[in-house]
């Protein structure tokens, strides 16, 4: 099985940085998506940044500027490098792999880390 491990999180003052590390481990032939998204108390879930296999990013607009994803595929772990945190940035979030490939030719599945708070207050 595939399981992904999220790390990172906690408390920070408005304006200051954390940075989430997720990392897959299992007999993983290919990640072809590596995505964060979060989840506030009493809101949707919502993707905050995804980041292809081959290095193509996408943001929401509310992180665009402020947040950076970027992804190790030797490791299959991928990272989000958050900047300049605001309240609103308080969630839980959750890393997901799409798309998994465990061998050549195999159905691909999507998996999710368990969550890691992030907290900005002061």
């Amino acid at each position: 099985q595939v399981q992904l491990v999220e790390s990172g999180g906690g408390l920070v003052q408005p304006g200051g940085s954390l940075r989430l590390s997720c990392a897959a481990s299992g007999s993983i032939l290919i990640i072809a998506t590596m995505d964060w998204y979060r989840q506030a108390p009493g809101k949707q879930r919502e993707l905050v940044a995804g980041i292809s296999s081959s290095g193509r990013t996408n943001y929401a607009d509310s992180v665009k500027g402020r947040f950076t994803i970027s992804r190790d595929n030797a490791k299959n772990t991928v990272y989000l490098q958050m900047d300049s945190l605001k309240p609103e940035d308080t969630a839980v979030y959750y890393c997901k792999a799409g798309d998994v490939r465990l061998r050549v030719g195999s159905q691909g599945y999507d998996f999710w880390g368990q969550g890691t708070q992030v907290t900005v207050s002061s």
